[in-house]
């Protein structure tokens, strides 16, 4: 459906027009002509879908002559990075509409601008919930006018703490009045608002986050522990995407990363909750402006965010909910356009979170090899072959060609020089990532070993199965990289290959056994105070034997079986893992 055929005004379709849109998603086709009618709305659709314009055309559309000096609409967003980006869509939307005045108000902006921009006379309100109470409870927002509240991302500020907010807004305004709500998921707490502040809302649910998904091709990448900083600069480096966004779980990891990728090289900058405004602001300026390449986020500092032209999207840490990981891939491939998702996991239970995630949006990730440099190097030696020949010669250029065939040097030699310079600056830009290679077999090798020392022992009832899986599954290495596990009162000392040292030390801390957080570092021969004396296989026995009802029977239990120590391996042999 054209947005032609809506009963829009002409100076509405003359914004749409320059803003390019010609086709309606599904969520506008079906939201717009009922929030035109003033129907009250739920509408299930994720990010990426159009949202903004079906909710901010008919807002603007509502304003009329009588609402000049009043608000008429409220706008409540989860975000202070969303409501800017709702206000600054509402500002083109009514770009014709000359009596249409928006007005943002969020916290960690300045609360008198704000101020003054509401008495000269806001008529749609765009803000955060906590921002809008303040500005209620100053009596600077006034909204005993209003005629229409919408909710975007409802859910989402519900998992922020707003609902109280929300519910005190909805029912200090008017009672008669347009309630609309958009939710990517619909969980009880939306249902409780439906039922509370919305009088016969029509429901619109659509398929759109799998319509989404389709156009974005998504890859992942097995990296071992502690080596995904390295797997992400290779595949910057080799990808070379204009624009992309890079996603982590943590504030901290944000900072981390950014300041890595700044220190190689990379045009990056980071965003999250815990930055000022200005700060942040500053920061999504550059990355719009194509001044920052890559922006590195969180999840909840990145809602909201609409960046045309984002080629890629990086989950760098997986996310801690499905629907974030459809919020995340959502940044690149919108309106229609294609785009790219990477994932870098690391280890077994990451793989399994990712195939859930596979299944729960019904589409393939697919697994791609890490490039390797020869193959970076070939790409951009045919990069360089085809702009050159794309480029146009100057005059002056063969002035100085003649001067150097003058001094004999030959032309062909002299481009080779002005090739080799451009490709090695990108050469060297290469990270070198190699694929950590344990040693792969004990018996009859003469490679070197020594041990790392765990701080969890039989005390904390410490099987060697679970030290052993735990060790697999941070390192990814396989549990015959590892040799003797000798397990004591309040420690655990193990066998590992000297070459693999450093890299083990760092995939395993931290980790956790069994739920419990330990420490790993290397044994320097010392046992902690009050540890019993004697060999572990001798005092460990007994206290195996006493505590067997916990480990299950010898006989019975597969699980104890795998993993009884002998005298000749106290490692134990694993049939399967």
């Amino acid at each position: 459906m054209q947005f032609q055929e809506l009963n829009l005004s002409q100076d509405i379709l003359s914004a749409v027009e320059e803003l390019g849109f010609t086709e309606m998603t599904e969520i506008q086709e079906k939201s717009i002509p009922l929030m035109l009618q003033g129907r009250d709305i739920v509408g299930r659709s994720n990010t990426g879908t159009g949202k903004t314009a079906a909710f901010g055309l008919p807002a603007v559309e509502s304003i009329t002559e009588q609402d000049r000096n009043t608000v008429a609409v409220l706008i409540l967003c989860p975000t202070r990075e969303l409501a800017m980006q709702a206000y600054e869509e509402i500002r083109k939307f009514a770009k014709y509409k000359h009596i249409v005045k928006p007005c943002a108000v969020y916290g960690g902006a300045s609360m008198e601008k704000q101020i003054f921009q509401l008495k000269r006379g806001a008529n749609i309100v765009i803000g955060t919930p906590g921002r809008v109470m303040d500005h209620m409870r100053r009596r600077t927002l006034k909204l005993q006018n209003l005629r229409c509240v919408i909710l975007d991302e409802a859910d989402e500020m519900l998992n922020m703490g707003f609902r109280e907010d929300i519910e005190t807004i909805l029912s200090e305004v008017p009672e008669e009045r347009q309630t609309v709500l958009f939710s990517a998921t619909m969980p009880p707490e939306i249902m409780a608002i439906t039922e509370n502040f919305q009088r016969d809302p029509v429901h619109i649910k659509i398929k759109s986050a799998q319509k989404t998904v389709d156009l974005i091709e998504q890859y992942y990448f097995e990296v071992a522990m502690g080596r995904k900083t390295d797997a992400l600069r290779l595949l910057l480096t080799a990808y070379n995407p204009s624009s992309s966004m890079v996603f982590c779980n943590t504030r901290a990891m944000v900072d981390q990363l950014t300041e890595e990728l700044q220190k190689h090289g990379f045009r990056a900058a980071g965003l999250h909750g815990d930055m000022k405004q200005a700060q942040r602001t500053q920061v999504m300026n550059s990355f719009k402006n194509k001044a920052t390449d890559i922006l590195v986020a969180t999840d909840v500092a990145a809602r909201g965010i609409d960046v045309s032209g984002i080629d890629a999207v990086f989950n760098y840490d997986l996310p801690q909910d499905n629907e974030y990981y459809i919020h995340r891939i959502g940044r690149t491939g919108r309106a229609g356009r294609t785009g790219t998702a990477y994932t870098l996991i690391s280890g077994r239970r990451q793989h399994y979170e990712l195939r859930d995630i596979a299944k729960y949006i019904n589409a393939e990730i697919t697994e791609l090899p890490l490039p390797d440099r020869e193959g970076i190097i070939a790409a951009r030696k045919e990069t360089a072959v085809k702009d050159i020949a794309a480029m146009e010669a100057v005059h002056s250029a063969y002035e100085v060609i003649d001067r150097l065939a003058a001094m004999g040097i030959d032309p062909r030699e002299a481009a080779a020089r002005l090739v080799s310079k451009t490709l090695q600056a990108d050469i060297e830009a290469i990270p070198e990532f190699e694929k950590p290679r344990p040693l792969r077999s004990r018996k009859g090798s003469a490679a070197s070993t020594v041990k790392v020392d765990i701080n969890i022992g039989r005390n904390r009832r410490i099987a060697p199965n679970f030290i052993l899986g735990a060790l697999v599954d941070a390192t990814g290495m396989s549990g015959k990289d590892f040799g003797k596990i000798d397990i004591f009162d309040e420690h655990t000392t193990v066998e590992i290959p000297a070459s693999e040292t450093d890299y083990i030390l760092e995939s395993t801390n931290p980790m956790k056994i069994n739920g419990q957080q330990v420490t790993v570092k290397l044994w320097d021969g010392t046992k902690p105070k009050n540890e019993r004396s004697g060999r572990p296989g001798k005092t460990g026995k007994p206290e195996f034997d006493r505590r067997k009802k916990a480990y299950g029977d010898r006989k019975r239990s597969k699980v104890f079986a795998d993993y009884i120590p002998d005298r000749k391996n106290r490692a134990g042999k694993k049939k399967k893992y």
